[in-house]
């Protein structure tokens, strides 16, 4: 196993990202909530809230609204992608906002090849494997909340959806034992 990094970010997509105002569709990264903890199932992600309440993530099959289509179960993404698409798009780009369940502090981009035989979490109750790794393509409504305009006719969109892509985005995934896992913050994350 290889080291990739440790989690500095920990949150849940609490409703959808992308909004329709008018006869578009806008991304919005206003629903993300940053946790300490996240509880992993192979339905998906969820935590506890700062006030105690229980959220279940969007992409959990168990969400009453949920936007599970198959592999987007948990997703997880690093720091270098974000350094990247910062220098690409600009500032905007915040820490977060796009979407992932885990974000591992690392210095190098990380590609599908890395993590295709799963990625390894330290948790609480021992190791554990988020398998069935792929590429977590980039929509066009975060393609354009990267360059700035919501237009879908915009010429530099289709460039922004190819730098999105092969995992600039990160990587979507499900947790391969039956048994949840609680995961926090600073927890050691491996290439298998």
């Amino acid at each position: 196993m290889k080291l990739l990094g440790r989690i500095v970010r920990l949150q849940i997509q609490r409703s959808s990202l992308k909004l329709v105002e008018g006869d578009r569709k806008v991304y919005d990264p206003a629903p993300l909530l940053p946790v300490d903890e996240l509880t992993l199932t192979k339905t998906g992600a969820s935590a506890r809230a700062a006030d105690g309440s229980f959220v279940i993530d969007v992409h959990n099959s168990a969400h009453p609204y949920t936007k599970n289509g198959g592999p987007n179960t948990l997703s997880v993404l690093f720091t270098s992608h974000y350094r990247e698409m910062k220098g690409r798009f600009g500032e905007h780009l915040v820490t977060g906002c796009a979407g992932e369940n885990i974000l591992v502090e690392t210095q190098e981009v990380i590609t599908l090849e890395q993590v295709a035989g799963g990625i390894v979490l330290e948790t609480k109750g021992g190791k554990v494997v988020l398998g069935e790794v792929v590429v977590a393509a980039p929509c066009k409504s975060f393609s354009g909340f990267a360059i700035g305009s919501s237009d879908p006719a915009t010429p530099e969109l289709k460039e922004a959806l190819q730098f999105l892509d092969r995992g600039m985005r990160g990587f979507y995934c499900t947790l391969s034992s039956e048994a949840p896992a609680t995961v926090e913050l600073g927890a050691g994350v491996f290439a298998i």
